[in-house]
This record gives structure tokens, sequence and C-alpha cells, in this order.
């Protein structure tokens, strides 16, 4: 018997054993969206939101290494609209702890702005009126 590649070579899984690396199998890997409260929705984009806009204002351990105030705005003033427009379709439970961390980045853009916007010209606050440090 000689040893060649092709027949010291391992025999093929079988089909069922690398269906896998097709691709995800969505049918058990997802919960049907039907099935997942609006209010979930909302807060998991909102939070989403918050973390860009945190990393585009050079809040976290990587600090200025991704920091881009104009993608900043772009976030803050998409996570503003959103909370203004849901806020009476989600609980204060979920809406207040939102507005305060929309406030706080309100506020460290103000901080991290050369020029700061006028009041009531800073992201977001279209929809949250000015915000004061």
């Amino acid at each position: 018997m000689s040893d060649t590649p092709a027949e010291s070579a391992e025999a093929p899984a079988a089909p069922d054993a690398l269906d896998h690396l097709d691709g995800p199998d969505f049918d058990e890997m997802t919960r049907d969206i039907a099935e997942v409260p609006a209010v979930e929705v909302i807060v998991t984009v909102a939070v989403n939101l918050m973390s860009a806009a945190a990393v585009k204002l050079g809040l976290t351990e990587e600090g200025d290494a991704y920091k881009d105030l104009d993608e900043a705005r772009k976030l803050v003033t998409a996570l503003a609209g959103l909370l203004d427009a849901s806020t009476t379709e989600i609980s204060s439970f979920h809406a207040a702890p939102l507005r305060d961390g929309l406030k706080s980045l309100q506020l460290a853009f103000r901080e991290a702005s050369l020029v700061p916007d006028e009041p009531g010209q800073g992201p977001g606050e279209k929809y949250t009126g000015p915000v004061y440090g």
C-alpha cells in the first residue's frame, strides 16, 4: 500500500456534518420576529445607537482611535429622533435611562467639539431642546 496523499487523507465528513458550513440555520438561531415585543426592538436599536455614538465620540478604551464627530453627530441625532418618536410607546421605565444616556452623549459631543454648537443646534437638540452642562 503506497502512502500517497489521496490514500492517507481521511475520508470526508458526511454531508450532514458540514451543513453548518453552508450558512446559519435561521430557523434554529433566531426567534420569530413576531414574538419580539416592540419595546425590546426599540430599546435594542437605541442601545446600539448609543454604543456606536460613544465609539465615534472617543469614549471607549481605544480613545481617539475611532473618534469621528461627524459620524457621532449623525448617530446622536438618530438616537434623539428614535427616542422622541417612541417615548409615548415605551414605558418611562425604559425611556428614562435612554434619555439620560442621550443627554450624556450630547454633553460629551459638546465637550469634544473644538467649536461648540449654539444651544439648540447640537446633535439631536431639535428633538430634545437645548442641552446644557
